[in-house]
């Protein structure tokens, strides 16, 4: 349903439609019919669209308007091809493909070689003088429909193969007499009766309806919901279905079937990556059944359809200005085109390609920003095998998806989800993957097949999901059944420890050390792009000096979040926090606080260092101090314990003691209870050594000649006399020390009412800083910790919520209170300079909602530095359109 509206036309054929009509036509029909008007060799066919599609599924039906237009559209292919649907002497066969508006590759149903029956088989044998051939299509047919149409398991008609090959002494197809492969039609026969309860259809079109139909509700098969919802895919569009003219992959030596890539999808390089098989059809390479040949081999095989292919795979890179995937069969020395589209590729791919073109003159620099989802960046940021660490390999197969894994074997796709879900990382192990392991995939942490090639499904579904892949490893033996397996030797059961480099091929036993990624010159390049675009300034969340200098590594222009708990939960300095808290009275609080004071401007000292030139916001002590006691339940045990051995009463005195502290300490609900400014308030010497710390260590780094802008953040205001009090608390003691020093104070916006009360607030703060972990909680009234836990994946399956509010920012009600707050801020004080740093500072659409309410920066971890830097960028253009 094109736009919300609905065709009368049902049925386009392939001349009639173009690129531009996917919604209607599928990705793959309008491919389809974009090759076919850019006159290239496509095989006839047409298109039933995704409006008939919605109407299968609302009525459970094929109207009969729409059977008219599909055999209207047979009649048309039968002209084009001379050549009869059902026909007994000259027959039509055709294929009936899905085709999504939006790719899922291999989620939805194929069937090849429909209209064969036992009397067109025959016709089939005549028309092409080739028996074999003819019967290989005809119990390819059976075992497509059985398994596609009637959900016979493909394992079924192996078996049944299998035994025909064992009782014949053949050790391939090409061992089969006529007599043979007659026997396994029989067999096929037999078997889909048995299990469908029905007698296979001989006639053509009840074949082609009830394949239409097959495919139509192929769209809600597992696999492909499970894959829309993890890609974020509306259920409502349905799929077209393509029917086409067959051609012959598998009729000789001078046939074949390939799959295509116009640059490396693992790489991003510009050369042609791919692979064929001879005497094939286009399931057996996406299967993973047997191992295919590199695509250059086909330069020596057939050099005049590598020729050609060569010179069709750049006009449709150049004329779709991207990596097309492009499907091919070459029928008796002739090429035909099934299919092109986007290539899927890894993140580093992707980000290279989008550059490459840029500098090739293919997209302008802003088009390319645009090619790259910021989300996937971090993929890039994920380890790498240690080199100094490795032994060799135990085996190696084909690198299909770069990355480093490890984790512990499992054998099937429902252990790999059982197991990721008890919290075990895990390396899914399979002969070759099907679509319906795609939960398994997605749970794993790297998958390994001992079968398939560089564009099997495994290969092609890792590369989408980021996953460490090697496929089509020939010394790996399995044993699904008892979950063990044979590598190099060297037995592996379920539970074993692997490591897979997804880069080379290698596969080592147990856990190889991993090194931490560094950003490729083509990535550098791109983020710069980004910088030289976007509006919005991007500061890391940063604890430490090591963070620190890992942030202006990926680009950080600032600081936006220091948290000093985080500084003193060390162990070494938790002793003496815990004598702070546990203290009788102030002098004693200040006897502990003065211990801490050289720690604390140690560390506001190196991070100043590293962040020389660049602003760095310090929040003071936020949560509660219970945090840094013994728990509770703890505690009474060891006293338990002390009294029933005879311990010291020294020893159970001073027990007892801290017990009866942690229990004075003990809140209700302490996330809204005595911390944030409430302790700066009711306990002011904390801040101050706080305050003094940061004062001094920015002395420090002044006499080197280190520049840096502190900006000390007072936590969970809600009142502007709250702030007013820290802030006087902060000036006061700037004041004693002679120090004249630039800094800013400012306050973080958690909390709904500083919200409402922002413009009061911010007529004495230089800065907000929206912490959206706690605004989103108390907006909601959740508990981030129990809603997660207990409820809120009810409520994301259940659609009460699209989103989870502490991944993606809640516009409708979180966003209303902060854009509520700028404006409020900024009608008081235009120039408050206004942040964000909880997580959503690193999330894309997150970062989309902050530019356009005008915020100056965002604040996420280092690692997601490099999203949101590109995220911003995408956000600006997207509101330049």
């Amino acid at each position: 349903m094109a736009d919300g509206v609905r065709s009368e036309k049902f049925v386009y054929h392939f001349e009639e439609g173009s690129a531009q009509m996917r919604d209607l036509l599928g990705g793959k029909g309008a491919n389809l019919a974009e090759m076919s008007r850019l006159g290239l060799p496509v095989p006839p066919g047409f298109t039933i669209t995704t409006d008939a599609s919605v109407l299968y599924r609302e009525s459970g039906r094929i109207p009969s308007a729409i059977q008219k237009e599909i055999k209207e559209g047979l009649e048309c292919v039968e002209a084009k091809r001379d050549l009869c649907f059902g026909s007994a002497k000259r027959p039509l066969l055709v294929s009936v493909r899905s085709g999504a508006p939006i790719s899922m590759p291999g989620m939805m149903d194929t069937i090849l070689n429909l209209g064969l029956n036992r009397e067109s088989v025959l016709g089939l044998a005549r028309m092409t003088d080739d028996e074999r051939f003819a019967r290989d299509c005809f119990r390819r047919f059976i075992q497509m429909f059985g398994n596609v149409v009637r959900g016979i398991p493909v394992g079924a008609f192996e078996r049944k193969m299998d035994r025909v090959r064992q009782s014949a002494g053949a050790l391939g197809d090409d061992g089969l007499s006529i007599d043979d492969w007659d026997r396994i039609i029989e067999d096929f026969l037999a078997l889909y009766e048995e299990e469908a309860g029905e007698t296979f259809p001989e006639d053509p079109w009840d074949q082609l309806l009830a394949a239409v139909e097959a495919v139509f509700s192929s769209w809600d098969n597992p696999r492909a919901v499970v894959y829309r919802n993890m890609h974020d895919i509306s259920h409502d569009m349905g799929t077209a279905v393509n029917v086409q003219s067959m051609v012959f992959g598998n009729r000789g030596d001078q046939c074949g079937t390939g799959v295509l890539f116009t640059r490396n999808p693992s790489t991003g390089e510009r050369a042609l990556y791919g692979e064929y098989l001879s005497n094939a059809q286009g399931e057996d390479v996406v299967a993973g059944l047997r191992t295919p040949k590199l695509i250059s081999d086909l330069r020596d095989e057939m050099p005049h359809v590598y020729e050609e292919l060569s010179r069709i795979a750049n006009q449709l890179e150049l004329h779709y200005r991207d990596v097309q995937d492009i499907e091919f069969t070459v029928e008796a020395g002739k090429l035909f085109l099934l299919q092109t589209r986007s290539g899927k590729r890894t993140v580093g791919a992707a980000v290279k390609v989008a550059h490459d073109m840029a500098e090739e003159g293919i997209l302008t620099k802003e088009e390319s920003l645009m090619r790259v989802d910021p989300e996937d960046l971090s993929i890039l940021l994920h380890p790498s095998i240690d080199e100094n660490l490795m032994d060799d390999p135990l085996g190696t197969g084909l690198p299909a998806s770069p990355g480093a894994a490890t984790g512990r074997v499992v054998f099937t796709a429902d252990a790999a989800e059982q197991m990721t879900a008890a919290g075990r990382k895990v390396i899914l192990v399979r002969p070759e993957t099907t679509p319906d392991d795609i939960h398994g995939i997605a749970a794993a942490q790297g998958v390994l097949t001992s079968r398939g090639g560089m564009t099997c499904h495994a290969a092609i579904v890792a590369r989408g999901m980021g996953k460490p892949c090697i496929v089509g490893c020939d010394q790996l033996r399995i044993d699904v059944t008892a979950k063990k397996a044979d590598l190099g030797g060297q037995r592996i059961e379920e539970g074993d420890v692997l490591t897979l480099d997804g880069t080379t091929g290698h596969i080592y036993v147990g856990e190889v050390g991993l090194v931490e990624p560094i950003l490729t010159e083509e990535l550098e390049t791109f983020l710069e792009w980004a910088d030289e675009v976007r509006t919005l300034g991007v500061r890391a969340n940063a604890d430490t000096p090591d963070d620190a200098t890992k942030s202006r590594e990926f680009g950080a222009e600032g600081i936006g979040l220091c948290r000093t708990e985080h500084m003193f939960m060390q162990s070494e300095r938790l002793a003496i926090v815990q004598e702070m808290i546990l203290a009788a009275d102030q002098a004693s609080r200040e006897r502990a606080l003065e211990q801490l004071l050289p720690m604390q401007r140690e560390d506001f000292t190196a991070i100043f260092r590293a962040m020389d030139g660049l602003p760095v916001t310090i929040r003071l002590l936020d949560p509660p101090l219970h945090e840094f006691l013994p728990d509770a339940e703890a505690l009474r045990e060891e006293i338990r314990n002390l009294k029933a051995e005879g311990g010291s009463r020294y020893d159970i005195a001073l027990k007892e003691e801290t017990l009866d502290k942690v229990m004075a300490l003990e809140e209700v609900n302490p996330m809204l209870g005595l911390r944030g400014c409430r302790l700066g308030i009711a306990y002011p010497e904390i801040y101050e050594m706080q305050v003094r710390a940061i004062l001094e260590g920015l002395e420090t780094v002044k006499s080197e000649g280190i520049q840096v802008l502190p900006e000390i953040m007072v936590p969970l205001v809600s009142d502007h006399r709250e702030y007013e009090r820290i802030a006087e608390l902060i000036n006061g003691i700037n004041t004693k020390s002679g120090d004249t020093g630039d800094y800013l104070v400012g306050t973080m916006i958690e909390v709904p009412r500083a919200c409402l009360v922002a413009d009061q607030i911010a007529a004495r703060a230089d800065f907000f800083s929206f912490g959206t972990n706690d605004l989103t909680q108390t907006v909601y009234g959740f508990s981030r910790d129990d809603a997660e836990a207990k409820f809120l994946h009810i409520y994301l399956s259940d659609r009460v919520l699209d989103e989870n509010p502490f991944a993606v920012l809640d516009e409708e009600g979180v966003g209303q209170l902060i854009e509520m707050a700028i404006d409020k801020g900024r009608r008081a004080r235009p120039e408050l300079k206004i942040g964000i740093c909880g997580e959503h500072g690193g999330e894309p659409r997150s970062i989309a909602f902050c530019h356009r309410v005008g915020m100056d920066y965002v604040s996420c971890s280092p690692y997601r530095v490099p999203v949101a830097r590109l995220a911003a960028a995408q956000a600006h253009l997207s509101n330049q359109k």
